[in-house]
């Protein structure tokens, strides 16, 4: 295989990888590049690589996707291999078999790839909108907000980070294993987020802090040289916390990707941004980022509207490419750095 041809594949790999390991919709696989591919003499080699990438991923066989993402998934490579070769690939069917047979789980994962070569694995529920939470989800402004993390570690390295609305806690597990804070606080509502939250932080090897009280009255010692962040998972009310258990965190940096979904969260979030500008370290306030999807403009020019009567200044942030996780669908979305 000439060099372009074996970066073709490389490319056409990773594309599949990525894709599965989060379990993206198949239709946003790179099919057409496959079936080009398909057509060469060295396809089945390459069905076969995209299996040890996909189905049989390590990641994949130690915290495996739905059983019936993995039986539409193999399906598909099954069409695609027999529109093009008429020997039947034993190895595509026996990993079709195994799965038919596989009974589905109560829970699934997902996984993303960093570019240390870490990943962040995350339990999740299958249900977009399950016992009346949206936080059970990945949504397209975590990964947003995650990428431009990985890109600008100096905001978080050495830092306390504050996360409002944590949800599933990618954004956060990816600042923690790339971005080296000194101590990074989850924080959400709903008990069954907090719950599957905590899980998350342990399926991805780190440890809880017991409490957060015991946070709060010993925040330890500044030891930029610690390989991990401290990291607690809290349970946050924003229209009930008040300033004084907000400052206990003594966060450096706060963030949130995703909360803008109606307004009356809007107003809750403001709220709460206004008593995190009293939150005092160092004589200032803790820098403040937020990530949304512009589904509504709406939505959007209330939030802005509302940190204005707040007092709050803010500016864009710069777009950055989004080339670093697979997403569902691309929309529009946005980071707001606030000055609190």
């Amino acid at each position: 295989m000439a060099p372009e041809e074996r970066a073709d594949a490389a490319r056409l790999l990773r594309g599949f990888e990525r894709r599965f390991l989060a379990a993206r919709a198949l239709r946003s696989f790179p099919w057409q590049s496959l079936e080009e591919k398909l057509r060469d003499s060295s396809g089945s080699e390459l069905l076969l690589d995209i299996l040890q990438k996909t189905v049989k991923h390590p990641l994949c066989v130690k915290h495996p996707p739905s059983v019936k993402y993995s039986r539409s998934f193999l399906s598909e490579l099954i069409r695609k291999h027999e529109a093009v070769h008429t020997e039947p690939s034993d190895e595509l069917y026996q990993a079709l078999a195994e799965v038919l047979t596989a009974e589905e789980p109560a829970h699934c994962h997902r996984s993303y790839l960093l570019p240390s070569g870490d990943s962040v694995t995350l339990c999740e529920s299958t249900a977009i909108v399950s016992h009346g939470t949206t936080g059970l989800v990945t949504w397209n402004a975590a990964l947003y907000l995650a990428e431009w993390a990985v890109e600008n570690p100096a905001v978080f390295t050495h830092r306390t980070a504050l996360e409002l609305g944590s949800g599933a806690g990618l954004t956060g597990l990816a600042i923690c294993k790339t971005c080296r804070p000194r101590a990074y606080v989850f924080s959400d509502c709903h008990s069954r987020v907090l719950e599957q939250l905590r899980g998350n932080v342990l399926l991805n090897g780190f440890s809880l802090e017991p409490s957060i009280d015991a946070w709060a009255q010993h925040p330890g010692p500044h030891t930029p040289e610690a390989e991990r962040p401290r990291v607690a998972v809290a349970q946050l009310d924003w229209d009930t916390v008040t300033a004084p258990q907000l400052a206990a965190f003594q966060p450096d940096v706060v963030l949130a990707a995703d909360v803008l979904y109606c307004p009356e969260t809007v107003l809750s979030l403001v709220g709460v941004l206004r008593k995190l500008s009293t939150c005092q370290k160092d004589q200032r306030a803790p820098d403040a980022y937020v990530a949304f999807t512009i589904r509504n403009p709406e939505t959007c020019q209330l939030f802005t509207t509302e940190l204005g009567r707040a007092g709050i200044p803010w500016e864009e942030v710069p777009r950055h490419n989004q080339k670093l996780f697979p997403y569902e669908e691309h929309s529009e979305m946005a980071i707001l750095k606030l000055t609190l």
